[in-house]
């Protein structure tokens, strides 16, 4: 009889234990759905901002001007960054008018990027503003632009 009682014992300690894990498997699955419904919510509050910050890029470009164009298609069509030097040498402008337009083109809401190797400035266009010109046409290029 003791055997059998050790045995019930048993079996209800094992029981309970099944319990305990059922009861914290089935916390741990509420949890997982709450913060799985968090993670659309945050998730759609993301594209509704990269979709107002996509329209205010668009929005925020003011047109550019034939110089300013002609330093950006030499800039757009290289893939690798450029130091002034060598947008001189493309455009045969003088050193003083491509700074002077690199930095009327940035305040016309066209992001370039400037980094500093060996003391050398290199500029080059972002590459999601690249890709979205590419696309959308965003700075309004047409073939008058490449002549």
């Amino acid at each position: 009889m003791t055997d059998l009682n050790n045995i019930l014992s048993s079996l209800e300690d094992h029981l309970q234990s099944i319990n305990d894990n059922s009861a914290e498997i089935q916390s741990l699955f509420d949890y997982l759905q709450e913060l799985e419904l968090k993670m659309d919510r945050l998730s759609t509050r993301l594209d509704e901002v990269q979709i107002q910050h996509e329209h205010m890029i668009k929005k925020d470009i003011q047109p550019l001007n034939h110089l300013e164009k002609q330093i950006f298609l030499v800039l757009y069509t290289e893939e690798f960054a450029m130091t002034v030097k060598d947008i001189c040498e493309k455009t045969k402008l003088p050193s003083s008018v491509v700074q002077e337009r690199i930095n009327t083109i940035i305040s016309k809401g066209v992001p370039l990027v400037r980094s500093y190797v060996d003391k050398q400035v290199y500029i080059q266009i972002d590459g999601q503003f690249k890709e979205r010109q590419a696309k959308e046409n965003l700075v309004n290029l047409s073939l008058d632009s490449f002549y």
